[in-house]
């Protein structure tokens, strides 16, 4: 922990490369201006005659690498064209900071030096100057404005000493920890968690000045470490007071005069299907048979806009939210409770508003025709996706004509979706059964059952029907702004990666061709890998070759799905988006004209981004209750498959609960091992053993430590 100590001054002998720095650096800092080997001498206190002539000799080389340039007969000047360029600062704790440019690939990282950070923090926007480069050496930089603050506060345990305190970091994203004057301690007590601003980084200083914005409780207790998460990743820990109240005031009255605006549908037999512990029930399905054999089928959606004025109180909270939060014991709501779990929520037994798109099928699952609709439903039945598995493997229960004839539908929409070239990704999800103090018992995996994706199919057809309506317009009109759900095609090069990687595996992959064949090629690897050691590993590559999806009102299809048109609709109680494309859908239903393309990207690009912190927090959240669950685990020997491998050590996943832990390179003694990031191993150098990706290996539980969610695992040989 680094604590201001004043620097200890010492009589040490500069090195030749300590020498060479220096001047580097002195160039780098004045890098207009020229001078002779004798100006940079006096400039960096060199006075004695041998380290005159060494200062000489690197001038020379200095010029024959092409990093500084002869500007006047024994006047030197920094080759720096002045190249400035703006981007993002990637900020690491040890002190190898990174610079991307902006419309750059990840990969194309330019170096930062701490001393030429300027303090600059993860994530921020800056400006920086590119610095002379020296031959054989990589790019540098050097920030020279911030133009915009990603995050200015951070999460940590404080260490509370007599007059001042430190924040110990939980994520070491900053190389010193926190001052914090005993003024700005806000109460915090030694070994409290807390959200920390910093509010001055002085330029000689080592350590930034910061003050307490919220104490989240005491290290170690479940509801502490659960906030420090979302505070970690900017995402709100408490519902504010004001918002709640608002909501509480909406009338939960239908009145007669809005019911006669609207479909009454609250005769035809209407359901939910929802997870067991699902308190926000958004959408319904409707069943009934036509005189002329077809099928109604109808997809209801919480009308959550009618409650919801654009630009209100609970409409501002619920955009900057964007996304409702599920972490591992506990769901951070988008909406207030009273409209997400009361007067959205499509309950059993209650008439309630829905915006609905009504199929009419066949028996083929062939639509004929449809609409979208305001319509107000009664539903007859809340089941869980247990109750309803069961009536599909008995075919026995409530309703069983109704959900069979769902299900038997479903089943042929998702086998023409595939046949039009979707990606089947059916991943287990990790779930914990937990105290009454959200203390983790047990590991269990939730798989995808048929009543899962029966629900699925109809919500993923009714957003591709709304998605459709708006966007596939005639050849001669301009399509109105939209917001869509897209999906790019994958990256070619991570697939020609992940085709040599299975290769090892004895599997092959089309990598180019039709999008269709290409799609149904990955089927077809995730098919053969199914039940497989490796499958859990190639289908987590497989991913990553994937683009993410997006919120965007550039349309170019959903890749994954193998849709033209795609959108979120059916979610609004949780997701924004879906409200934005419930107004959207109104206003161009009332013949009203389009919205700014430029504003409403905007709000995709903040809804997409926030979706990707939520991801991150829920991920967060698992790894904590995996590392939690596996501390009083220790010395105990379990069969694992390595699921990582970088330089610093091989990442193994234990079998039986899916735990991630890992191996220090550091921990492997018997050999030398060097990194071969190409072919996904490590190789000692002497006895030649090779660690590989996907190989079954036994491991012993080392270590767990919760403040960095991390588990150490020791190798056990067999």
């Amino acid at each position: 922990m680094a604590k201001n100590k004043p620097p200890h001054k010492t009589d040490k002998r500069k090195t030749k490369s300590d020498i060479i720095n220096s001047i580097v650096n002195f160039f780098n800092r004045n890098s207009s201006e020229s001078f002779s080997s004798k100006q940079v001498a006096e400039k960096l206190g060199f006075k004695k005659p041998a380290e005159k002539q060494l200062i000489t000799n690197i001038l020379y080389d200095l010029q024959e690498d092409a990093f500084i340039i002869e500007t006047a007969r024994g006047k030197y000047k920094s080759n720096n064209r002045g190249l400035f360029v703006e981007g993002t600062f990637e900020r690491r704790s040890n002190g190898k900071n990174f610079f991307v440019a902006d419309g750059d690939d990840d990969s194309s990282h330019v170096f930062v030096a701490e001393r030429n950070s300027a303090h600059a923090m993860n994530g921020d926007r800056v400006k920086v100057q590119m610095l002379a480069k020296r031959k054989g050496r990589d790019p540098e930089a050097e920030v020279i404005e911030i133009l915009e603050r990603k995050q200015n506060t951070f999460v940590g345990t404080l260490d509370v000493q007599k007059q001042f305190a430190f924040l110990v970091m939980d994520s070491k994203i900053l190389a010193n920890d926190i001052f914090i004057p005993k003024e700005n301690l806000k109460g915090g007590k030694d070994g409290d968690k807390a959200l920390v601003e910093i509010v001055e980084w002085p330029q000689k200083a080592k350590n930034p000045i910061g003050k307490v914005i919220d104490i989240l409780g005491q290290a170690g207790e479940n509801n502490t470490e659960m906030n420090a998460i979302l505070a970690e990743y900017g995402l709100p820990y408490k519902y504010p007071e004001r918002v709640e109240a608002a909501a509480n005031k909406i009338p939960e009255e239908i009145t007669k005069e809005e019911i006669a605006k609207r479909e009454d549908m609250r005769g035809t037999t209407t359901f939910t299907i929802d997870p067991r512990d699902a308190k926000d029930f958004d959408d319904a399905l409707s069943i009934k048979q036509l005189k002329n054999g077809r099928w109604e089928i109808g997809v209801h959606i919480a009308d959550v806009t009618h409650y919801v004025q654009e630009g209100d109180i609970i409409d501002k909270e619920g955009e900057s939210r964007a996304t409702s939060i599920y972490l591992v014991d506990r769901t951070i709501p988008m909406l207030p409770e009273h409209l997400s779990n009361g007067l959205c929520s499509l309950r059993p037994h209650e008439d309630k508003l829905c915006y609905s798109v009504v199929f009419e099928m066949d028996d083929e699952a062939n639509i004929k025709k449809h609409r979208i609709v305001r319509t107000v439903i009664h539903s007859d039945r809340r089941f869980t996706y247990e109750e309803a598995q069961d009536i599909i493997e008995t075919g026995e229960g409530d309703y069983k004509e109704e959900v069979l004839k769902l299900n038997d539908l479903a089943k042929k929409l998702r086998a023409k979706r595939f046949d039009n070239g979707a990606i089947a990704f059916d991943r287990h999800e990790v779930r914990f059964e937990i105290d009454e103090h959200g203390k983790p018992l047990s590991v269990y995996f939730k798989y995808a059952k048929e009543s899962n994706k029966l629900i699925e199919e109809f919500m993923l057809l009714a957003n591709r029907t709304v998605a459709e309506f708006v966007g596939n317009v005639p050849k001669n009109k301009t399509a109105k702004t939209f917001v869509y759900r897209i999906h790019d095609v994958p990256n070619s090069e991570k697939m020609e990666n992940l085709s040599e990687f299975i290769r090892r595996f004895g599997y092959k992959i089309k990598v180019d061709g039709t999008k269709t064949n290409v799609s149904k090629s990955i089927n077809h690897l995730l098919d053969e890998v199914s039940g497989k050691p490796e499958e859990n590993l190639i289908s987590t590559i497989a991913i990553r070759a994937m683009a993410k999806a997006i919120y965007s009102t550039a349309n170019i299809g959903h890749y994954g799905l193998a849709f033209e048109y795609y959108t979120h609709f059916t979610s609004p109680i949780r997701r924004y988006p879906d409200m934005m494309v419930h107004r959207l859908l109104t206003r161009y239903l009332d013949g009203g004209r389009s919205v700014s393309k430029q504003l409403y990207e905007s709000k995709c690009e903040h809804s997409s981004e926030m979706e990707q912190l939520a991801a991150s927090a829920e991920r967060a959240s698992i790894k904590y209750k995996q590392v939690e669950y596996m501390s009083d685990k220790l010395g105990q020997v379990f069969d694992a498959v390595i699921s990582g491998i970088t330089e610093w050590g091989l990442y193994a996943e234990i079998n039986e609960n899916k735990c991630e832990g890992m191996i220090p390179i550091r921990d492997l003694d018997d050999d030398f091992y060097e990194f071969d990031e190409k072919n996904y191993c490590l190789r000692g150098r002497r006895n030649k053993r090779i660690y590989s990706l996907g190989a079954p290996i036994k491991i012993k539980v080392a270590r767990a430590n919760l403040e960095r969610k991390q588990l150490d695992f020791a190798l056990v040989e067999e």
